[in-house]
């Protein structure tokens, strides 16, 4: 049996399996050596992704052996602000962490051999996140996400996995190290391009390698 690695998240995880997505890369990485298992939920923050978790999960691993890895990616839809547009993602940051704890020890119970991967919220480029909601530069309108929300979460994820000894991605620390990464990287202020992809691909595989999946 070939080992699995389960990608679990919101729509940046869903949409992985595009054209130039990450989890796409990592399925052409590790052909004939891993099945890659995309269980992405658009539009979910962990509030929600811990609600559906045990269904999400059905047939996600084989009967007798577990995934070698799962990635949680979640965030960017929790860090949205409760005064705004997308008001009804909103979760607060205490509750985030614990619902972080709780979806890593449900896979810690299921699959008590599994690396579990934390990935943070990524950066956000607020004029396009205006543009892509409102459809126009309006210098009245307030994006429905900021940077400094995201990075706040993105902290907030860190002190998770360090709590817990899991290992971890820092995506909005990592993306705004690239030139340009406001369009170079992120297509809708929040999405990736195939070069926001290819960080968080390179990112991951060097996790992997890092706890021996190679």
């Amino acid at each position: 049996m070939r080992p699995r690695l389960v990608l679990f998240g919101d729509s940046i995880t869903e949409q992985s399996f595009e054209y130039g997505g990450w989890g796409a890369a990592l399925a052409h990485r590790f052909a004939r050596h891993a099945d890659v298992v995309l269980r992405g939920l658009s539009g979910y923050n962990t509030r929600w992704a811990l609600k559906v978790l045990p269904r999400a999960m059905e047939g996600a691993a084989a009967a007798a052996t577990d995934p070698a890895a799962v990635t949680v990616f979640f965030g960017a839809n929790d860090a949205s602000l409760p005064d705004r547009a997308r008001a009804h993602q909103y979760v607060p940051l205490e509750e985030y962490q614990s619902n972080l704890r709780a979806i890593c020890g449900y896979f810690k119970e299921r699959w008590p051999s599994t690396a579990i991967i934390l990935i943070t919220p990524p950066p956000i480029y607020e004029p396009a996140r205006i543009r892509d909601i409102y459809g126009c530069d309006d210098p009245s309108r307030q994006a429905e996400r900021t940077n400094e929300a995201a990075g706040a979460y993105a902290r907030a994820c860190l002190a998770v996995a360090k709590e817990l000894g899991h290992p971890v991605i820092d995506i909005w620390t990592k993306m705004q190290e690239f030139p340009d990464w406001q369009t170079a990287a992120l297509s809708d202020g929040l999405h990736f391009t195939p070069a926001g992809n290819k960080i968080l691909f390179d990112e991951v595989v060097k996790t992997l390698s890092g706890i021996g999946f190679s």
